[in-house]
């Protein structure tokens, strides 16, 4: 089985497979995702977990399906592309938290859909590298655009232009990963992260993710505004009258 989706109560898990080819993308990896995102909308989901069946996070595309586009008109290789653009896009837009849980590297592709994740648990030793050049290809799947956003430009730059991997300990040093684990250990601490966040106020997790993405783009006046429409939205909101009341009551807040 190349993926599978787990429904496991107040959280989705997306198990990617494919374990022969160390996790490379597959038609049934994209439909869990997509299917997870849609899911989200259900209240009682608080969070997305991306991980992997084997020992690999995810070897990015796979070059055989590669080689099989290269006879294709531009604009049919250009809509396979669009085709994981969708997912990325659909992350993006979910509106719960994704985790990732790293073990053994993520690659090409593999490393987008790391980078696009809120939270990411690697485990020691794993590699995280954007090797297309070494192929002739160059980055998708929002790729540059994470990496600038994560890293100084000479770092990605390397890393793009020269294939050169990053240990999971040099990315937790530079803030990118969230927590590192001993080997075997990523799926434990994405599970405590998903903990956290189903205890906590889902709608204000959503508007934060929402703004956090929006300041990538927007100008600072822009992000003020959009700051103050959320916090005015959320001051009057059922989560903020629990959460006010249980800090000032000295209690633990149950949203629900």
């Amino acid at each position: 089985m190349s993926a599978r989706l787990e429904d496991a109560g107040d959280r989705l898990i997306i198990w990617n497979g494919n374990t022969e080819k160390r996790g490379a993308l597959s038609p049934e990896l994209y439909d869990c995702i997509m299917q997870a995102c849609e899911m989200a909308q259900e209240r009682r989901i608080r969070s997305i977990i991306l991980t992997s069946e084997g020992p690999f996070f995810c070897a990015g595309g796979d070059l055989t399906v590669l080689i099989s586009r290269q006879g294709m008109p531009e604009d049919q290789r250009r809509a396979g592309i669009e085709g994981l653009h969708d997912v990325i896009r659909a992350i993006r837009a979910c509106p719960v938290p994704f985790i990732a849980a790293v073990e053994g590297g993520a690659a090409g592709a593999g490393l987008s859909f790391a980078l696009v994740c809120d939270i990411i648990v690697a485990a020691k030793g794993a590699k995280f590298v954007a090797a297309y050049v070494k192929a002739g290809l160059v980055p998708d799947g929002g790729l540059t655009a994470h990496l600038s956003r994560a890293l100084p430009r000479q770092l990605s730059m390397e890393m793009c232009m020269l294939a050169q991997p990053v240990l999971a300990d040099r990315m937790h040093a530079l803030g990118v990963v969230n927590t590192l684990t001993e080997v075997g250990g990523a799926m434990d601490v994405a599970r405590a992260y998903a903990d956290r966040f189903a205890a906590g106020p889902r709608d204000a997790q959503a508007a934060i993710r929402k703004m956090v993405a929006a300041a990538y783009d927007a100008s600072e006046a822009e992000q003020l505004d959009h700051e103050r429409d959320a916090m005015g939205y959320a001051t009057g909101a059922p989560e903020a009258a629990e959460g006010i009341a249980a800090f000032l009551e000295k209690r633990s807040p149950n949203y629900g």
